[in-house]
C-alpha cells in the first residue's frame, strides 16, 4: 500500500476549497471513495469537487436516489450507497466507474465487491465541531501520481 496524504481543515469552506483544488487534477474515469461518520463532511467535500469541475447545479446528498449526475467540465456521478443492504445488487456501477465522468462514492465499503482495484479513498474524520482530518489513500499508480502531484503543487497554508 502506498503512503497516505494527510490534510487538516478548520471549517467547511476549507474542506470545500481542498476538494476544489483536487478537482483540477481529476480526469474522466476517476473513482473517489469517501468514508467518514455521519456529518463528517463527505457531501461538503463532494460540493467542493463539483465547484472545481465547474458544476453550477446545487449538489446535495443522493441518499434516497443513490446516484445523482451533474454536468460541468467533466460529469460528476455522486453516489450514496449507505441505504444498500449487504450483498447490494450491481446497479450498473461499472458504467459509471469507467464512464465519461468522475465518480464520488459515499459509504463505498457497502459496495466494496463492485469497486475497481484502483481508486482514491478519502477518509474524513471529525477532530472538533469544525476541524477535519482528511486522509487521501491512493490505490494504484494513477492515484499515487495524482496525490504526489497534488501535494507538491498546491499551497495548503493559510
Amino acid at each position: 500500500m502506498s503512503k497516505p496524504y494527510v490534510f487538516f481543515t478548520n471549517d467547511v469552506f476549507e474542506t470545500q476549497q481542498l476538494a476544489s483544488k483536487l478537482a483540477k487534477y481529476l480526469h474522466s474515469g476517476d473513482v473517489i471513495t469517501l468514508e467518514g461518520d455521519l456529518g463528517a463532511g463527505k457531501t461538503s467535500f463532494t460540493q467542493g469537487i463539483a465547484k472545481g469541475l465547474e458544476i453550477s447545479q446545487v449538489v446535495n446528498s443522493p441518499t434516497f436516489t443513490i446516484i445523482k449526475e451533474y454536468y460541468g467540465r467533466i460529469p460528476l456521478y455522486h453516489m450514496d450507497v449507505y441505504r444498500l443492504e449487504d450483498g447490494a445488487e450491481d446497479l450498473g456501477f461499472e458504467e459509471y466507474f469507467y464512464g465519461e465522468g468522475v465518480t464520488m462514492i459515499e459509504w463505498a465499503s457497502m459496495i466494496h465487491e463492485f469497486l475497481p482495484e484502483e481508486l482514491l479513498n478519502i477518509k474524513i474524520e471529525k477532530i472538533s465541531n469544525d476541524q477535519r482530518k482528511i486522509t487521501f489513500e491512493p490505490k494504484g499508480e494513477r492515484y499515487i501520481q495524482l496525490c504526489e502531484e497534488f501535494s507538491r503543487n498546491e499551497d495548503f497554508s493559510d
